[in-house]
């Protein structure tokens, strides 16, 4: 069997990633911690968003704030930046992807989902709701609820145990390096999508079954992979 074929049926689950995969939000990340250090003085580059991408909120905070030299704990950073980010989204600028819904109701037509995000949980949760999304899942994660964030394997772990499934049995879908190399580290089938705008590391692709072109061509591969629905 090549990495591009797999049969109907052959996985029971599947657990998404957030940021990049379900809503456009990385660039809004960026923005936001650079609005934070910016105001202490400080210029964050794409160099520093590409060194907290996958951490849990209590890990970018308190490189944040050590990086910005600021004044404020790490769970005063994390609070600011995230205050900002629902801003963001009740200001309509955190949207569904195009294909994501799709994706996500086909997928949970066949198999219970998950979703194992770095995002805190209070963004998870307003995203889901705000977007309609939340019912579909039968299990929600944030790294934060973890001992480690991505690319340790702890929430895709998590994911797959309030799932009741075996990680091996697991789809996962991915964009950016952590956290492919997170979801393969739990033993998944990865299924990446690559992000455009911070495009994954060599080593890290090397760990996914399939590299798909756009959310569409992610959603033919997982509804190819899991159960027909029942009754159909």
């Amino acid at each position: 069997m090549t990495r591009s074929e797999q049969p109907n049926g052959a996985h029971s689950a599947v657990v998404f990633d957030m940021d990049g995969v379900l809503v456009e939000s990385e660039h809004l990340w960026e923005r936001m911690w650079a609005k934070f250090a910016a105001a202490r003085g400080k210029t964050w580059t794409v160099e520093q968003t590409r060194q907290v991408q996958g951490m849990s909120a209590p890990e970018w905070s308190a490189f944040l704030a050590k990086f910005a030299e600021a004044t404020e704990s790490a769970e005063a950073t994390e609070k600011i930046v995230v205050d900002d980010m629902i801003a963001a989204l009740e200001g309509g600028e955190i949207e569904l992807l195009p294909g994501s819904a799709r994706m996500v109701t086909e997928a949970a037509e066949r198999a219970p989902i998950a979703l194992a995000s770095s995002a805190p949980r209070r963004l998870i949760d307003a995203v889901l709701e705000r977007h309609g999304l939340i019912q579909h899942f039968s299990a929600t994660v944030s790294s934060a609820e973890v001992p480690k964030g991505k690319p340790s394997p702890d929430v895709y772990l998590s994911a797959a145990e309030k799932l009741g499934q075996d990680p091996k049995r697991c789809l996962a879908v991915e964009d950016s390096s952590n956290g492919l190399r997170a979801a393969a580290a739990a033993g998944m089938t990865v299924v990446a999508i690559p992000n455009a705008d911070y495009p994954p590391a060599e080593d890290a692709l090397a760990g996914a079954s399939y590299i798909a072109s756009d959310l569409d061509d992610v959603r033919q591969r997982l509804v190819g992979s899991l159960p027909e629905p029942v009754g159909s």
